[in-house]
């Protein structure tokens, strides 16, 4: 578990699934993913997410209010391949999604920055990627403060269109001095 100032990150159980679940049904939650996620879909993600502590030693955490019982968001570092190319395949990708309730009060930038510096901590500083639909000005905006620079533009194998982005390791040295 790691703890911020209001949060608490843990590693995912299998009893955060339906919480988790629940979360992304809003629509201000899912509406740059696409469409909401099915339950299969979103079980899959799920174990995407397992997948990546159990091979790779880090993935999302699940974010609550310190002391809170309830889930509030899942962010943090893990390793998926999304087929978008040899720049971002294979590569640590971070992510974050908060529950509505949580929006705009800096709650994705805290706990994204103690994912990033634990991840570091843990792993070495290293690149790690992200992606981020076009017209999700919020989480743009928080990428640049966590040290990503777009790298281009690209379409998931689906066809959604999505930004890419780079925390190469010279920018790790800057987030930890902001």
């Amino acid at each position: 578990m790691l703890t911020t100032a209001r949060l608490e990150l843990w590693q995912p159980c299998a009893a955060d699934e339906q919480e988790l679940f629940e979360l992304m049904q809003a629509p201000a939650v899912w509406r740059h993913f696409g469409a909401p996620s099915t339950r299969p879909d979103h079980n899959l993600r799920f174990m995407r997410n397992a997948g990546s502590w159990l091979l790779h030693g880090y993935g999302g955490f699940i974010v609550r209010e310190i002391g809170g019982s309830a889930i509030v968001g899942n962010c943090g570092v893990f390793h998926s391949w999304r087929g978008v190319g040899d720049d971002f395949d294979d590569k640590p990708e971070a992510g974050w999604i908060l529950a509505e309730s949580h929006f705009s009060r800096g709650f994705a930038h805290e706990a994204m920055r103690a994912a990033l510096a634990w991840f570091d901590a843990a792993h070495g500083p290293r690149e790690v990627v992200c992606m981020i639909a076009p017209q999700n000005a919020p989480s743009i905006a928080l990428a640049g403060k966590l040290g990503f620079v777009p790298t281009r533009s690209a379409e998931l194998p689906g066809g959604e269109p999505v930004r890419l982005f780079s925390r190469p390791v010279s920018s790790v040295a800057v987030e930890a001095n902001a």
